[in-house]
């Protein structure tokens, strides 16, 4: 498998090895000595999967006490998938980075705890599979907005599908800083 460091301390892009011939592919999707290796925790204890339609955008979102590492894939389709960096003592903060992930390319995102998360569907289903590292706890639940101007994500689309909590978050600048994580919650790869 390729490791390749973001842009953003701890995310990381992966790419597994795909076996391929004519009767289709086959690559490992999660390997604990070889993720351990890369710095990614063995210590799952949820998976995820959620199926969306073309357009739609779900996040930006993080749990906050109590976040969620996530290393994310696709299953079906292809998605545009975007990890911020809103650590209020980060020298990164405010800044994001994507990727495309489909089945075609296999690829994963590891996004570590204390970084918010979102992704926008490019295909026309997409079936996208997420293991945590903690449990979903509503109570922590903290977002931000899509779009919020301060961060400046470059979603490649204009008019997205949003749920009613993801249209209601707020701006960054409208949260308190005091209740956005610090690089001293949370253990993350440098």
């Amino acid at each position: 498998m390729k490791v390749t460091e973001t842009t953003l301390p701890g995310v990381l892009l992966i790419e597994p090895r795909l076996f391929g011939d004519s009767r289709g592919a086959f690559w490992e999707t999660w390997n604990a000595t070889r993720y351990a290796e890369a710095g990614i925790p063995s210590a799952f204890v949820q998976d995820n999967v959620s199926r969306s339609s073309r357009g739609v955008l779900r996040g930006l979102h993080l749990q906050h006490p109590q976040a969620q590492g996530k290393l994310v894939q696709v299953l079906q389709g292809e998605v545009f998938d975007v990890a911020v960096d809103l650590r209020r003592d980060s020298p990164c903060f405010g800044q994001w980075v994507g990727a495309t992930l489909s089945v075609e390319n296999a690829r994963q995102l590891w996004v570590p705890p204390g970084f918010h998360h979102g992704f926008c569907v490019l295909s026309d289903v997409a079936v996208f599979c997420y293991k945590c590292t903690d449990f979903y706890a509503p109570q922590t639940e903290l977002g931000v907005l899509w779009n919020d101007p301060d961060i400046g994500i470059d979603w490649p689309l204009e008019d997205p599908i949003l749920s009613d909590k993801d249209v209601a978050l707020p701006r960054v600048s409208e949260v308190a800083r005091d209740r956005l994580p610090s690089i001293a919650d949370y253990e993350v790869v440098e």
